[in-house]
């Protein structure tokens, strides 16, 4: 059984971590090399209307309003833009490593700083490393859900050490509606579940199987048997496999 504290503190926990670490625990801080972080920056804010009228305007003054309402396109077509090609990836200043290289490739916007690419999967190792030192289940659960988003490939890139973690995340399940090949039969643990966790397993015609809640915080053990067809987790977090995966 899991310290009741750790599953009640889960998301302050990871929510520390996440505004903590953002320095290198690899050496490979791209700041370190005389890299800059970008400045954030943000849609500007429309001002008070003091430009209105006091006699009434024309039917199309208002159109003159439209371009003040910022374009909820803009951030994703900047995401799914084209990249800058593997050979013209340079920092501003020094050098990057082979293993930077190979992280980055395919994967710096064009325009953007390649050392802020870099930064961001390296604080997603930073904050894997803080997480399994507090508890290891929250870490593989963290990926699982992807509240640490793409930690596998920050993993697979830049800190291996924590290969383990995303393994044992492809077999876990997050909150959510699991069906068809998704399921895979085994024993479950819950990791980090709120005093709101509740789950149901049904088969073929929506048969219940097995359903549960739990109040307590502390983790719960549940069996995905082979005829099970659904299975819905609410409040729970993630579901860790246990013995042999599958």
């Amino acid at each position: 059984m899991r310290n009741p504290f750790l599953a009640c503190a889960a998301v302050v926990l990871t929510a520390a971590v996440l505004a903590a670490c953002g320095s290198s625990a690899d050496g490979n801080d791209p700041e370190a090399a005389g890299a800059q972080r970008p400045a954030a920056s943000g849609p500007s804010v429309p001002g008070p209307s003091a430009t209105t009228p006091t006699t009434p305007a024309p039917p199309t003054a208002p159109a003159t309003e439209e371009p003040a309402a910022p374009g909820p396109s803009a951030p994703a077509a900047t995401a799914e833009g084209p990249k800058t090609p593997s050979d013209e990836i340079t920092p501003a200043t020094g050098t990057f490593t082979k293993k930077q290289r190979e992280y980055l490739e395919d994967r710096v916007p064009k325009g953007m700083d390649p050392a802020a690419v870099l930064q961001t999967g390296q604080e997603t190792c930073d904050k894997l490393r803080y997480l399994v030192k507090a508890d290891r289940d929250t870490a593989v659960g963290a990926i699982a859900t992807q509240e640490i988003p793409d930690a596998p490939a920050a993993v697979a890139g830049l800190c291996p050490q924590h290969q383990d973690l995303v393994d044992e995340a492809a077999y876990a399940y997050a909150d959510g509606i699991h069906t068809g090949k998704t399921l895979r039969p085994g024993v479950y643990r819950s990791a980090s579940p709120t005093t709101s966790c509740s789950w149901q397993i049904t088969g073929a015609g929506g048969k219940e199987l097995a359903s549960g809640t739990s109040d307590t915080g502390k983790s719960r053990k549940i069996t995905i048997p082979k005829s099970a067809r659904t299975f819905t987790s609410t409040g729970c977090y993630a579901w860790l496999a246990e013995g042999a995966q599958g």
